[in-house]
């Protein structure tokens, strides 16, 4: 994932930097930056369950969405430098707290240190939930076996043209399809306790953008396809049209009501067994979170 000389090459971008010495593509430092961490009660049910899924929510990104409602902390930074040992600290004090599972949010660009605080993390007993964009090394995948309970990816686009015009990264279709097979082999079908919570297992994410609906299609028919009849899926629907959407006229607007149903009638006719769907009006910015530091004290 580094080269002997300290050369970055954990995620697909392989931009080669030092980020000892300065920032990465992704805008990091080596040096971990988080924004918050708190219980999350607005994941997939089996995620949030009654306590809440304890959440980190790293700074910086490997993807440059025009569109993405974190930008704060994806593109513009935001956050607190931590230290490996500040990391295993605050996964212990969301245990503590009560939280399902500790749901990493954004790490790819942090797997070393991400490895390194989940084994120091000495009496973490809950799963652990890797968030991804999906946008994923397969070698730097492979060296979280055995370290990862459940794999939450994002595929966000099967159409190279958009995800370059939208997230400028043109090889976004095939990285994050082989990231996603990847993740499959590692942790297998979802299992789900008594309470029904998750344990281990595959959530496959999917955002419908505006005008898009076509290619979420399209996306979930690669699901079908490549993945077993039980995969669970989670279609979102919470689109907004945050940072620099604006000056995409196209995407410039929520979902339709036509798009969503569209969508989600294709679902059915394809005959997924597990899924979970937003609500259209979980387009607000009321869910998303306020990133104030909260639980990096």
């Amino acid at each position: 994932m580094i080269d002997s000389l300290g050369k970055c090459l954990i995620c697909p971008r392989k931009c080669g930097i030092d980020r000892g010495k300065k920032a990465g593509w992704c805008g990091v430092g080596y040096e971990p930056v988080a924004a918050k961490a708190f219980l999350h009660m607005w994941e997939e049910p089996c995620i949030s369950g009654t306590r809440g899924s304890g959440t980190v929510f790293f700074s910086g990104c490997n993807l440059k969405c025009v569109y993405c409602q974190n930008y704060e902390i994806s593109q513009q930074y935001y956050g607190k430098k931590l230290t490996v040992d500040d990391l295993s600290r605050i996964y212990l004090s969301l245990q503590q707290k009560g939280a399902h599972n500790i749901n990493l949010v954004s790490p790819s660009h942090y797997i070393p240190q991400v490895l390194e605080s989940l084994k120091n993390a000495q009496g973490l007993r809950i799963p652990v939930v890797y968030n991804s964009n999906g946008y994923e090394s397969i070698d730097s995948l492979k060296h979280l076996e055995g370290h990862i309970n459940v794999y939450l990816p994002d595929i966000k686009y099967i159409d190279a043209q958009q995800s370059l015009k939208y997230s400028n990264a043109g090889d976004y279709p095939e990285t994050a399809r082989a990231a996603v097979l990847e993740m499959y082999r590692q942790v297998g079908d979802v299992e789900l306790d008594e309470s029904g919570i998750i344990k281990k297992g595959l959530i496959v994410r999917h955002l419908i953008l505006p005008g898009a609906a076509s290619q979420s299609i399209k996306i979930l028919g690669w699901i079908r396809a490549n993945l077993p009849e039980g995969i669970y899926v989670s279609v979102m629907s919470q689109y907004l049209p945050c940072f620099k959407a604006e000056n995409y006229p196209e995407i410039n607007r929520r979902i339709t009501r036509w798009e969503y149903e569209k969508v989600v009638n294709h679902f059915y006719k394809l005959n997924f067994k597990n899924g979970y769907f937003q609500e259209r009006d979980s387009a607000s910015e009321d869910y998303v979170p306020k990133f104030n530091l909260e639980g990096l004290e």
